[in-house]
């Protein structure tokens, strides 16, 4: 009986301690996994990431680390964990590649993190939508078009080809292209855009605006009208700009020709016959 007992404590004592120092890599573990996932959040945070893809990242490196750190409480225990990492890897190919798509939208999402080619209120051109950001999320971003209409647009779409981000900056230019008649003063002209320019206050003063003539062509003389304004002022001032040109134009008696062509009939004399 007494062996018994010897046997029985020494196992206890053997694989007591591999118990513990199990239970103790686990709790550390989970400690250090909560701590660099709160680190993490707390960096996205700064940098105004979507929540959404906040707590996706940090769930998922939180269940990544807790996956490898009860790989090693189970090899502290003896326990064979070569063919457990093999199944694991194998059931994460399979899924990988069952999720392909969904994986390179996560992996496009990563990059729009890192990278922040636009954020959430700007108004950008990309994966063949033009659209105001309402939302950046894992594996998708949702537009909301000038015709409040809703487009959700995969990221791996989004991210395969030119994004054109008309809000990245606090300025934009304001390009328009104004015909007048080949009888018109041109001087005039360019002195009636000038002083629309100087009385609009949506137009900055630097740049300059720039009025100057852009080309000689068949119906008209073409000139372009170069503006700088606030990015959200843009379209105001475009619109607004093109009716203020009309009406002066009225008033001063500048005209705007329409395509025309000229069509000359000739009539041949009939030979006479001798």
């Amino acid at each position: 009986m007494e062996r018994y007992l010897e046997k029985a404590l020494d196992l206890a004592m053997l694989y007591g301690m591999k118990v513990v120092a199990a239970l103790v890599i686990v709790v550390l573990g989970r400690w250090a996994a909560q701590m660099v996932c709160g680190l993490m959040e707390k960096v996205l945070k700064k940098q105004k990431i979507d929540q959404t893809i906040i707590s996706f990242v940090g769930n998922l490196a939180y269940f990544s680390i807790l996956t490898f750190v009860v790989i090693a409480a189970l090899s502290k225990l003896g326990l064979q964990t070569t063919s457990f990492i093999a199944v694991l890897g194998a059931a994460g190919l399979a899924v990988g590649l069952a999720l392909q798509g969904s994986l390179a939208n996560f992996a496009a999402g990563v990059l729009m993190i890192v990278f922040r080619p636009f954020k959430g209120g700007d108004y950008i051109d990309g994966g063949g939508v033009s659209g105001l950001v309402d939302e950046i999320n894992v594996f998708t971003t949702i537009l909301k078009t000038p015709d409040n209409k809703k487009v959700i647009v995969p990221n791996a779409t989004m991210m395969g080809g030119n994004i054109v981000n008309y809000s990245a900056f606090p300025t934009r230019r304001v390009d328009l292209t104004i015909g007048v008649s080949y009888g018109d003063n041109l001087k005039k002209v360019k002195k009636v855009l000038a002083e629309l320019a100087a009385a609009d206050r949506r137009v900055l003063p630097q740049p300059l605006p720039f009025v100057a003539v852009a080309a000689l062509a068949d119906s008209s003389v073409d000139l372009v009208m170069r503006l700088w304004t606030r990015t959200e002022d843009y379209w105001n001032l475009y619109f607004d700009m093109l009716e203020a040109i009309k009406l002066k134009f009225d008033e001063e008696g500048i005209s705007i020709p329409f395509p025309q062509q000229d069509v000359h009939l000739f009539n041949p004399q009939p030979e006479e016959k001798s």
